[in-house]
């Protein structure tokens, strides 16, 4: 249930909400040594029956690991660190500690933590080898090194032919470690992580909490994985008329018939929640805890969706006139207005403004509004943006 708790609390010393004071785990209580992992199993590629098979087991298992974790073919000079290391511990512990021994040169090597570029040219140009564009490929799909087949594919070069490129771009999007092209890319793209970074009002919008967040991150994800995993259009990251919902979020867009919280795809029939533009999370994350910023938001869509950042305030410029008590409330919009009067304010407001305007249909929560609450008046989403266009509101 998403109902607020009551305290269950008779008398001031009683606890106010149940809660659990700790737990103990005991066991195993018959241990035979460390069991055979997955992880162990891809380490111990060989297991040594006598001392005299202990070096070639090593320098193989070395050689395999260097591979994954130099993100090329190894060669000799590559694998004497690590064996150096296993010799000099193999003095002192047994086989497995001394491959640990080993691991910790490979693990600390430069060319396993740093990524090098090319030299460029004259005119700034650096070609990539087909072994850099299989690091630079893996790294942005997938947040990880390459694996075996993309190593072969640079080695051999054959991954710089674009038929074989496209296929591996396809074949890569196909795995499940392409989530990460929408957690860390498309998050940080989209800068959603903002909607961690303030404390939304609970007395302006008692019905936000966790819950709410989290569907709301969980949406946009799907959203964007839906989009760029199929590899369908960039448009429709603007234009897409499906999104994913549970019943809490459901409800908070007022969508209907929507059961359970379990995500699922809906269409909407709302134009104005259509694309990056209808997801409350975005709208979130450019909002400040107690009200809405068309300033932000304009800002983010020039930004993020069309590339030309606005110029940074100059030096001096007055805040954002902010509701006093006692004082007659007025909308954002009409505060703002208010604000660029000055001319140097409005040289950049009034690019940015009208992109804002027209999204302040949506509260701070991203929740679709007709008044603004303050000052009991209708939403006025008008604006004019580049060329004359006139817009009214997010469709």
């Amino acid at each position: 249930s998403d109902s607020p708790l009551q305290p269950i609390a008779m008398l001031p010393e009683m606890e106010r909400v149940p809660y659990i004071p700790g737990f103990t785990v005991a066991g195993p209580f018959n241990p035979t040594g460390v069991s055979d992992t997955p992880s162990r199993k891809r380490i111990f590629s060989c297991r040594p029956a006598t001392g005299q098979e202990e070096p070639a087991c090593a320098r193989e298992i070395f050689a395999r690991l260097a591979r994954a974790a130099f993100r090329r073919p190894v060669t000799d000079e590559d694998v004497a660190a690590p064996m150096s290391f296993f010799t000099r511990a193999r003095a002192t512990t047994d086989f497995e500690g001394a491959i640990e021994s080993g691991l910790t040169a490979i693990l600390s090597s430069t060319r396993f933590l740093l990524r090098s570029t090319p030299a460029a040219d004259a005119a700034g140009v650096a070609p990539l080898s087909g072994l850099e564009l299989a690091s630079r490929l893996s790294f942005f799909l997938w947040s990880e090194g390459p694996d075996e087949r993309l190593i072969e594919l640079g080695a051999s070069e054959q991954l710089r032919d674009p038929k074989v490129l496209a296929a591996e771009v396809s074949r890569m999007l196909a795995d499940p470690r392409s989530s990460a092209l929408v957690d860390h890319f498309a998050f940080q793209w989209l800068n959603v992580a903002r909607m961690d970074n303030f404390q939304v009002d609970p007395t302006l919008y008692p019905d936000y909490d966790w819950n709410l967040r989290e569907a709301l991150r969980e949406e946009i994800r799907l959203f964007l994985l839906d989009t760029l995993r199929p590899q369908r259009s960039v448009l429709e990251l603007l234009s897409s008329d499906t999104t994913f919902l549970n019943e809490r979020l459901a409800r908070h867009y007022g969508v209907k018939n929507i059961i359970g919280d379990r995500f699922r795809p809906v269409r909407l029939e709302d134009p104005n929640r259509h694309g990056l533009l209808g997801k409350g999370a975005l709208m979130l994350a450019t909002s400040y805890g107690n009200r809405t910023s068309p300033v932000l938001r304009g800002a983010w869509v020039m930004d993020t969706l069309i590339g030309t950042p606005p110029a940074a305030p100059p030096p001096g410029v007055e805040q954002f006139p902010e509701n006093e008590p006692g004082k007659v409330l007025g909308t954002v919009r009409a505060r703002l207005e208010q604000h660029r009067q000055q001319k140097s304010c409005n040289s950049c407001h009034g690019v940015i403004d009208p992109l804002g305007f027209a999204l302040e249909n949506y509260d701070v929560v991203g929740a679709w509004r007709d008044v603004d609450l303050d000052a009991r008046e209708a939403i006025d989403a008008r604006g004019e943006i580049a060329g004359g266009v006139r817009v009214h509101g997010p469709a």
